[in-house]
């Protein structure tokens, strides 16, 4: 009863699909395809294996004709061949197999042919199929008026259809595919895994659209040779851009992919990626060049040519493991110069930074021997004054049942940083972290820290650092760091609504004596700026290069709600230095003060609604908002909002890690329909002159902002993006941008 109500269901769906599809119809058929042979269903194995063992209702012999007639779900095996049918007529003198009525025939491979009628040889393996449709084990299926099937397994088809998408709606009843290829003849060949196409035709939604007239792609899992879905775009510099790009498939484990991009306003340029897996990794490089014109407007520190040069970029990263420990890492990232990732929509990071590693990691300890070295991409930087470190060598090692029951840390750290016109800084330090955790009786737990380092530097050409606090002494310096902690916290918990509730106080005392920070040179602890995560560090200082010298006490509240659905979880805290020692943090720095400014942070997440985080840190003196921070998400996975602000005032004017700034970010995607989605984005900056003298925005300054809708279901992505860049850098120049996207899925599974 339950198939008669879906049948009657789909009755005017399938009507309508019927006049359409009757040549090419590519729906399920009625009949299951045959079982393979189980050891109680399956007669006695046969001395020849070439025998073909059957099974049905009823059993016809036509002894002058030499025909055996099976009615009655017949069933037919031989070597992994299965055939399903109605009626059966096997001619054993011409060796001729008729088989009539839901006919279902599945190879070794698990791919199942269904038809009307079919011819086979008496071994099931080759034969005409009329009203034909193949099921492909590996997804996707093919669908013709007639078919010829091979003794080896290949399938000759003449007004053929195929496609990887779902031929049934969420109902299950009958729908066209999303896309579907049509083809003059259609040969698929099982024993490469690849359908090959003649005279074809890409399908979408019902309408033709893509001409194909010879190509093939594969219906395995693996990577095959072949066209990738192209990409088409359009901008105010380059003109119209159709990239289109072709795999070689080199070995199971290598490949490579070529990718012409062809530009209606600029020569064209080629994109190379190459990628490798072995038995103790994987790389991968990819490569772009091409030849254009620079601009020579930048602003400051960068010489340029108008005339036509070589232009491109290196991108690589790989990893190898040599063992459950060793391992070597690694990255490239190279440009011909400062604008052509954004001039050509690769990337718009400002900075490219090449890196390698060789590490081992066990249970207890870590040693790392790195390098890196960055390219600066900002207008006005000069290269010369970027670092190249090589070597670091950072060796660690955890002890623990060591003195009164506490773990025991040491660290040997070496650096050595050169530039080709700047300072020169070598660094070496060795140091001991000792921690001691306990629970008290009243519930606290008190964490005991006792830590000591030796320091040695060595530097050369100090004056062309142009900040004096980073520059350090010329020559060689050496420096000792010590200090204790105890840090108490002391959390309280019970009921609150049908949850619980957290509330814990917490309590940190550090010592520390004076210590000569700027004879040193200042190269990784530069951005300071005090928020909810480094409240508590023993140094507030990033890096190894500064240590807060102060001694001082640090005091907060940690307060956490947890309800069915809900959850709250908000810290706020403050320091106060014990002595009047002079500090060198800068003003600003919510630091300077004995008493430090007051900062916090409170996240809210409502089921998977709503997820909010906000961070400040307010003035000590008048409260005054001295960094403002909101990142939230409102909305489910298909439809939600995403807004992003912060806002910088520290006033602080002399170094230039700590300007002030201030921007909002907001994006968002709107699902519509079923499969159709519209999403939006953008960036201002909101920083004005009172916030950075150096800053050339009004304050209200957008960066770049973009609107988009896209088509996806099961087996289809179609999409448009429009963007406009507010910016103009050298020969990236501000304007509108166009992508659109095409992506068939599932083509070749």
């Amino acid at each position: 009863m339950t198939r008669l109500d879906l049948l009657a269901s789909c009755a005017l769906p399938l009507a309508l699909f019927a006049g359409t599809a009757a040549a090419q119809n590519l729906q399920d058929r009625a009949v299951a395809p045959p079982a393979p042979e189980t050891p109680a269903a399956a007669p006695a194995p046969a001395a020849d294996e070439d025998q073909v063992n059957f099974s049905a209702g009823a059993l016809e012999y036509d002894y002058e004709a030499d025909i055996v007639t099976a009615t009655s779900d017949v069933r037919m095996f031989r070597a992994g061949q299965r055939l399903r049918a109605d009626k059966v007529v096997w001619n054993r003198k011409t060796g001729k197999v008729v088989a009539s009525g839901n006919i279902a025939v599945t190879n070794p491979e698990g791919d199942t042919a269904y038809g009307d009628s079919i011819e086979l040889t008496d071994s099931l393996k080759g034969g005409m199929v009329d009203n034909m449709l193949v099921v492909l084990e590996r997804g996707g299926r093919l669908a013709a008026e007639r078919g010829t099937r091979a003794e080896g397994g290949t399938i000759s088809l003449e007004r053929a259809a195929y496609t990887a998408c779902s031929v049934v709606d969420s109902e299950g009843c009958p729908k066209e595919p999303t896309w579907k290829v049509t083809a003059v003849r259609v040969t698929y060949r099982p024993d490469r895994e690849r359908v090959y196409y003649t005279g074809a035709q890409v399908h979408l939604f019902g309408l033709p659209s893509i001409p194909l007239p010879k190509f093939s792609h594969p219906v395995g899992d693996d990577n095959a040779s072949g066209l990738l879905a192209p990409t088409a775009r359009y901008d105010r510099i380059n003109g119209f851009e159709v990239a289109t790009p072709y795999l070689f498939r080199l070995a199971p484990n290598r490949k490579l992919t070529v990718t012409p991009h062809v530009y209606t306003a600029v020569l064209p340029m080629l994109e190379a990626n190459y990628e490798h897996l072995n038995e103790l990794g994987a790389f991968s490089v990819t490569g772009y060049a091409t030849s254009s014109r620079r601009s020579d407007d930048l602003s400051a520190g960068f010489d340029s040519s108008t005339e036509k040069a070589f232009r491109g970029y290196l991108d690589g990263a790989g990893r190898l493991q040599f063992d459950d420990k060793w391992s070597l890492s690694g990255s490239l990232r190279l440009a011909s110069d400062r604008t052509f990732l954004r001039r050509y929509d690769i990337s718009r990071v400002d900075r490219l930074r090449t890196t390698v590693a060789l590490e081992r990691i066990d249970r207890d300890s870590y040693f790392s021997l790195a390098g890196w070295a960055t390219q600066t991409l900002r207008v006005g930087e000069r290269q010369g004054l970027q670092p190249v470190a090589l070597p670091e060598i950072d060796y660690r090692r955890r002890m623990n049942g060591g003195l009164l029951g506490g773990a025991f840390q040491f660290q040997l750290n070496t650096l050595a940083l050169g530039r080709h016109a700047g300072q020169d800084t070598q660094r070496a330090f060795a140091s001991v972290r000792w921690d001691l955790r306990r629970l008290t009786n009243w519930g606290q737990e008190v964490t005991f820290t006792a830590f000591a380092r030796a320091d040695a530097y060595n530097t050369n050409d100090t004056a062309a650092t142009a900040i004096a606090s980073y520059r350090g002494l010329e020559g060689f310096q050496s420096r000792g760091i010590g200090a204790v902690a105890v840090d108490v916290r002391w959390p309280f918990v019970g009921a609150f609504g049908s949850g619980t509730q957290r509330i814990t106080p917490r309590l940190q005392i550090v010592a520390s004596p004076k210590i000569e920070n700027l004879d040193l040179p200042n190269e990784d602890a530069r951005a300071i700026d005090l928020e909810d995560s480094n409240l508590f560090a023993l140094n507030r200082f990033a890096g190894y290069d500064r240590w807060e010298d102060s001694s001082r006490a640090t005091y907060g509240l940690e307060w956490n709600i947890d309800l069915p659905g809900f959850s709250l979880a908000t810290n706020i805290g403050q320091s106060y230095r014990l002595n009047d020692r002079p500090t060198i943090l800068p003003s600003g720095t919510g630091l300077s003060d004995r008493f430090s400014d007051i900062v916090g942070r409170t996240s809210v997440r409502f089921r998977d609604f709503v997820s909010l985080t906000h961070r400040y840190r307010l003035d000590k003196g008048g409260l005054a908002v001295r960094r403002n921070e909101v990142d939230a998400t409102v909305g489910s996975r298909s439809t939600y909002v995403l807004v992003g602000y912060l806002r910088l005032n520290r006033d602080i004017d002399d170094l230039e890690d700590l300007q002030d700034r201030e921007e909002i970010r907001v994006g968002g995607r709107v699902q519509f329909a079923r499969f159709w989605s519209a999403f939006a984005s953008g960036i201002v900056d909101l920083t004005d002159r009172s916030d950075d003298v150096f800053s050339l925005s009004d304050g209200f300054d957008p960066i770049r902002h973009r609107f988009g809708i896209q088509y996806e279901d099961d087996c289809l992505t179609l999409g448009a993006t429009w963007r406009h860049d507010y910016r103009t850098t050298g020969d990236v120049r501000s304007g509108s941008s166009v992508l659109l996207t095409l992506a068939l899925k599932n083509l070749g599974r």
